[in-house]
């Protein structure tokens, strides 16, 4: 493990920086260290996770992190009736191609086997098409991003 310059007398938020710069600099995926009672664990990709010393003494500094609210669990919306599930793991594109408008649009009235948008999976574009009539209500996916088999695309009513 390599050790910062100035880790006895970095701040907190000063070693984490000094930590996320030996990340990059190496390409590490993780890096653990510890100095006297304080123990600091980053990982890339995830989240930063720092431990506080089990028994705090006067000289020891903790990062810890701030606990989140739990979020209010969302409506499962693949059980919606109107729900337009992936029927495979990729990635979703909205339109045609990059900069051209996206295949249909919040309020939009589609007919049944019009193209909702394509799916990207092993270099080759799957158009998903409308399983029946009816307008869009609500995109669940963004341009670009990869989704699940099953995952609820948009809704339809």
């Amino acid at each position: 493990m390599t050790k910062p310059s100035n880790a006895k007398s970095a701040t907190g938020s000063e070693l984490v920086r000094e930590l996320a710069l030996v990340l990059r600099e190496t390409d590490l995926t993780e890096i653990a260290y510890e100095i006297g009672d304080l123990r600091v664990r980053l990982s890339r990709g995830g989240t930063v996770i720092a431990a506080a010393p089990q028994v705090m003494s006067p000289q020891a500094m903790s990062i810890t992190a701030a606990p989140s609210p739990a979020p209010s669990a969302p409506a499962d919306l693949s059980k919606h009736p109107g729900a337009v599930k992936a029927p495979m793991v990729g990635v979703a594109y909205m339109g045609a191609e990059p900069g051209a408008a996206p295949f249909v649009s919040i309020g939009d009235t589609v007919r049944e086997g019009d193209t909702l948008l394509l799916i990207e999976a092993m270099k080759t574009f799957n158009a998903v098409r409308a399983p029946r009539a009816g307008k869009v209500t609500r995109i669940l996916v963004n341009d670009g991003s990869p989704i699940e088999y099953g995952e609820p695309l948009l809704l339809l009513e």
